[in-house]
């Protein structure tokens, strides 16, 4: 028997529903066709840069930053209308998607006042019914930054219950400083800032929350002599999105189950594909050696990169930690939030233009085949005349702590459960069977090192970050009667007793050599186990961090496809002393 309150609640639910069907069908109708844009028209956009330091007599000195998020008109293409969005900028004027590019010095300082100036009305449909930041007025959207790759105190880390809203009238429960303090003493590396509250950053994101920051250390980089400067060091921020006929970003407004989730769906796909806010832009280079710095920053789609003209990627990096030595590839695999950071020698290719394409099938491992929209990314157009070329790229990098195997304090179990309706439509993904309410059952001890063996249960490859920890990938091998298994694990929920050791003794997959070393971000892939190495300290010096990691409000592990992450695949960190 249904009491009263749940059958309103079912009406309301159905409610939303009904309007859903309508609101998504008269949307689809002005649905944009991207093979109407026209492809490679809009030059590449250099981001703004904010220098996170001050230089005082020629010393690098502690800065504070003031970085506003407000909602604006943003152009993605020569032939779209401008759009609303939400940015990141120091003014209203000068917010940019994708936001500035933050530069810091490693051991500097840098202060960060994220300020909220968005309106009380999202600009994208969002749901109430998944673990949601709700202020209480309903006078604007909650938002609170993130720093992937970021190394920080807790209450800087920008936990999803952390989150605030315009003027800070409205706090969520974590909440506790206006200022973030980034003290850079990590290794030198990529790292981006995004939205993180809870409930909402798949929507935050698609309307346009997100921006690079790098901390460069130059007497450690200089010696490399790896391209350098604003010509030749670029950033690619590359994502998808859809598009209605006036140019609006286009998401849909009806879920999979919705009865059950009225707008929520488990991934987001759009078949145009923007490169630092423009969509298939273009970028005159020259004859020689140029740094991307690669972030895929899409809800859910990844990336396999490669060039029709056949030229190479020189790896130097990998998320935000140098390799110990540059690998070639022809091709290479970007889960949604990994970042490569290559070097193209354009002194190599035999044409005068090549384009940077993309293979990979959406969803991924086993979903559709690109088309001939989200299968190509940017022209670059090669200038004939070649060139003396400065740069380098050396034999060795940067080479940092090697995985100790000897110190492992602890090995865990990490298993990913996706559950599904009477329809065999995915309702919510848990880690652990676990809420992320849930109280935290991964408590690491502050400079150790620990063995997590991650098993995906799953149809899906899910890109698994870890906030603070790096990691290294030790291998990943196969479940055998993978079926069996996950029967055991539905009803006991414990690798150990369901006999782990009896399963996970098939194929194994091959690490690629450009992947690893020290990473915060990895592919899971399904049906396999996956193990990593957690360090939970420095790994440039193995030193212990620079601040306090065992306070409130900790942090976090989640998969990195945000429609998961925000339903609800994300557990807490409890780090201990």
């Amino acid at each position: 028997m249904f009491s009263m309150g749940r059958i309103i609640l079912l009406f309301h639910l159905l409610c939303l529903a009904l309007l859903g069907e309508i609101s998504t069908s008269w949307a689809e109708d002005r649905l944009l066709n991207p093979s109407k844009l026209e492809m490679f028209v809009d030059e590449l956009l250099d981001m703004p840069k904010i220098q996170g330091f001050d230089v005082v007599n020629t010393s690098p000195k502690a800065k504070s930053l003031t970085i506003g998020m407000f909602k604006k008109k943003w152009k993605f293409h020569r032939d779209l209308p401008s759009t609303p969005v939400f940015a990141y900028g120091d003014s209203m004027r000068t917010a940019t998607v994708p936001g500035p590019i933050i530069e810091a010095l490693h051991g500097i300082d840098t202060y960060v006042t994220w300020q909220n100036y968005l309106p009380s009305k999202h600009i994208l449909p969002w749901d109430p019914t998944i673990p949601t930041a709700k202020p209480a007025n309903k006078k604007g959207v909650p938002t609170v930054v993130h720093l992937h790759g970021g190394i920080n105190e807790p209450a800087s880390d920008g936990n999803s219950n952390s989150w605030f809203t315009a003027g800070f009238e409205e706090k969520g429960s974590t909440w506790s400083k206006r200022t973030y303090h980034y003290n850079n003493n990590q290794q030198p590396g990529n790292l981006w800032y995004h939205d993180h509250a809870m409930g909402l950053t798949r929507v935050n994101l698609l309307a346009g929350l997100i921006g690079a920051y790098v901390i460069r250390q130059p007497d450690v980089e200089g010696p490399l002599q790896l391209p350098y400067g604003d010509e030749f060091d670029r950033h690619l921020i590359v994502f998808d999105r859809s598009f209605l006929t006036d140019g609006s970003i286009y998401m849909n407004s009806t879920g999979n189950n919705p009865s059950i989730h009225p707008q929520w769906q488990p991934e987001y796909f759009g078949d145009v594909i923007i490169v630092n806010g423009k969509a298939w832009p273009k970028l005159v280079v020259r004859r020689r050696k140029y740094r991307f710095r690669i972030i895929n920053a899409s809800n859910a789609r990844f990336f396999r990169f490669f060039f029709t003209n056949g030229l190479e990627f020189i790896h130097v990096a990998s998320d935000s930690t140098y390799l110990g030595k540059p690998v070639v590839t022809d091709e290479t695999l970007l889960a949604p939030s990994e970042i490569a950071d290559v070097v193209i020698d354009f002194s190599k290719s035999k044409t005068n233009e090549a384009i940077l394409a993309n293979d990979a099938s959406y969803p991924y491992p086993s979903g559709d085949p690109v088309n001939e929209s989200n299968g190509k990314i940017m022209k670059f157009i090669i200038k004939k005349k070649p060139e003396i070329d400065t740069w380098q790229v050396p034999n060795k990098l940067i080479k940092y702590t090697s995985p100790d195997l000897s110190s492992v304090a602890q090995t865990r179990y990490i298993a990913m459960y996706e559950y599904t309706s009477d329809m065999d439509e995915p309702t919510h993904l848990y880690i652990n069977g676990k809420p992320y309410e849930a109280p935290a059952t991964e408590t690491p001890k502050a400079g150790t090192s620990e063995i997590w063996n991650v098993i995906n249960l799953t149809e899906d490859n899910h890109p698994m970050h870890i906030h603070l920890g790096l990691f290294t990938v030790l291998d990943q091998t196969e479940l055998v009667n993978e079926e069996e298994f996950k029967g055991c694990m539905s009803k006991k929920n414990d690798a150990i007793k369901c006999q782990i050791g009896k399963y996970a003794r098939g194929k194994k997959i091959k690490v690629p050599a450009h992947e690893k070393g020290w990473k915060n971000v990895y592919k899971m892939t399904p049906g396999y186990v996956t193990k990593i190495l957690v360090r939970f300290s420095y790994i440039h010096s193995n030193t212990s961090y620079s601040f306090d990691p065992t306070v409130l409000p900790g942090y976090v592990y989640h998969c990195h496809i945000l429609d998961h992450e925000d339903n609800v695949m994300m557990r807490p960190i409890k780090v201990i002393k």
